[in-house]
This record gives C-alpha cells, sequence and structure tokens, in this order.
C-alpha cells in the first residue's frame, strides 16, 4: 500500500465527528430501550453444556425442561453433538437429577457440564467488571499524563471509551449475548486502541520538536504529517489482527463466539478511532491551548 500524495485527516474529522456522534447516540437510545442481554455470569441462573454421540432438537428437549417445571425463560441452543440449556433461574438438586435421567434416556452416553451462578455472585462479577474498565481508564490516563501530556491522555480515553461504547452498542442492537468473556474482549479492544493511538502520538510529539509552530495552521499539517507516517503501519497492523479474529471468530467454536465477534467489531472501530478522532481531538485541545496564550499575551 502506497499514497502517493499526503491525505488531509484533520479537515475530514468533523464529517467523522457526526458519525461518531450520531452512532453514540444511537448507542445511547438502544441501551436505554433494549439495554444488554446479560448472560448466566452476570445474572442468576443455571447454565448446562451437554455432549451427546448425536445431535438432539429443541422439540427433543422442550418436553423435558417442561416436564421439570423450569421452562419459563429457558433458552435452547442445539448443535452438532451437543446442546446448551440456560435457565433464568438456579437448579436445584432434584431439577439437575430429574434433568439429566430424561436427557440420559434419549442418549445413554451424554454429559453435562453445569454452572450456577447465583444472585450474590452475579452482583460481584458485574461490579468487578466495572471496576476493572474503570481501573484501565484510569492506569492509561495516569500512563499517557506522564510519558505525554494530559492532552494525549484525553484524546487516547476520548478513543478508546468511543470504541468500547460502540461495541457494547452493537450487542445491545442485536442483542447478542453479554457474557464474562465479553469483559474480556472490551478490555482487549482498549489495550489495542491504546496501543495503536500512542504509536500516532508519538510520532506527533516527535514532529512537535522540529515544527516551527506559528499559526494553527503549523499544528494541522504537523497532525496530517504525523498520521500520513503512521497510516500505513496502522491499517497493517489492524488488518493482520483482523484476519486472526475474524478466523477465530468464523472457526473458533461456540465458547469463543462472542469474544472473537466483539474483537472484530472493536477493532474496526478501534482503528477508526486512531485516525480520525484521537488525533484531531488532540488538535482540538492544543488550539485551545494557543489561543488562551495569545490572548493573554494580547
Amino acid at each position: 500500500m502506497h499514497f502517493k500524495k499526503d491525505f488531509d485527516f484533520v479537515h475530514v474529522s468533523k464529517y467523522f465527528y457526526m458519525i461518531s456522534i450520531v452512532l453514540t447516540i444511537v448507542g445511547v437510545i438502544c441501551l436505554s430501550v433494549f439495554g444488554l442481554n446479560f448472560g448466566v455470569d452476570f445474572k442468576a441462573g443455571s447454565n448446562v453444556d451437554v455432549s451427546l454421540s448425536k445431535s438432539l432438537t429443541i422439540s427433543d428437549i422442550n418436553p423435558i425442561i417442561e416436564e421439570i417445571g423450569v421452562a419459563e425463560g429457558t433458552s435452547i441452543t442445539p448443535g452438532e453433538n451437543r446442546v446448551n440449556i440456560r435457565f433464568n433461574e438456579v437448579l436445584t438438586e432434584d431439577h439437575d437429577k430429574q434433568l439429566k435421567e430424561a436427557i440420559l434416556k434419549l442418549d445413554s452416553t451424554a454429559s453435562f457440564e453445569v454452572n450456577t451462578v447465583d444472585t450474590q455472585m452475579a452482583k460481584e462479577l458485574a461490579r468487578n467488571a466495572i471496576y476493572a474498565v474503570l481501573l484501565s481508564c484510569i492506569g492509561i490516563i495516569i500512563y499517557v499524563s506522564i510519558r505525554f501530556e494530559w492532552r494525549f491522555a484525553l484524546a487516547a480515553i476520548l478513543a478508546l471509551v468511543h470504541d468500547a461504547f460502540l461495541v457494547i452498542t452493537v450487542f445491545s442492537i442485536f442483542q447478542l449475548e453479554v457474557e464474562l468473556i465479553f469483559i474480556t474482549a472490551v478490555l482487549t479492544i482498549i489495550g489495542y486502541s491504546i496501543n495503536d493511538t500512542i504509536v500516532i502520538f508519538d510520532r506527533i510529539r516527535e514532529n512537535l520538536r522540529f515544527a516551527k509552530l506559528k499559526t494553527d495552521e503549523d499544528l494541522v499539517v504537523v497532525v496530517n504529517k504525523s498520521v500520513n507516517q503512521t497510516i500505513k503501519r496502522s491499517l497493517y497492523t489492524a488488518l493482520t489482527v483482523f484476519i486472526a479474529a475474524f478466523f477465530l471468530f468464523m472457526f473458533g467454536g461456540e465458547s469463543i463466539k462472542m469474544f472473537s465477534l466483539a474483537m472484530v467489531i472493536g477493532l474496526l472501530f478501534g482503528a477508526y478511532s486512531s485516525i480520525f478522532i484521537a488525533s484531531p481531538f488532540w488538535l482540538l485541545l492544543k488550539g485551545k491551548q494557543k489561543n488562551t496564550k495569545v490572548g493573554k499575551a494580547s
């Protein structure tokens, strides 16, 4: 990939700001109306994975669920030689025993993996997940502020919050299940996004050392030059990780499907925000600093 002419990222950034603002408003509305489809990890209930020697259908399992009296809110996901059953309530020992006995009548070689989360544990998991994201953001602010300056930190945080929020929005719109592994994906996306953004910021800082800044346009030239110098590296990195995540999503199995999907979506938003959101936003903050100094001087 070769760009013969430098692209003016700063002057087109206002259009991408508008796109991001619209997507954010859509996200707020969707989260307010639909919320998130939390899995067993974040709400009380039981999750039963059954390995089989043959495939069973929903119509095979439904009568069993109704017979033991826990059909309300239960979802059944059949697969090849396996079936996943999720209950909105915690299975008692009797329910567990009845379920296993009934399925063993259909397939005597069936094996079971039962995971149960009670109400208190679900609350703790949700609280710890929020703490993990917040502490990550605070750590990034401190690191970037020390290594660069607070304006870079603020722009980087804006970009990674933007990425994480849009991934959450996609999961809300399509009501994709949010399990604990989803939080792992969000933290991974935050790590990728900050890494990509820091590369561009590092180049901006380097170019600032040799730049003679007399007008706002000089600052625009520095940002455009820095993004153009790093864009190939950003796109190649994003594409490489995207391909790996995409094939994990396609062939990685059911247990990491949502993780891989969150990564695929987050990588796209991460590459986009590093180029069109973070650097122009830093420029906006830096421009205000210059204008303030000029105002005081006059």
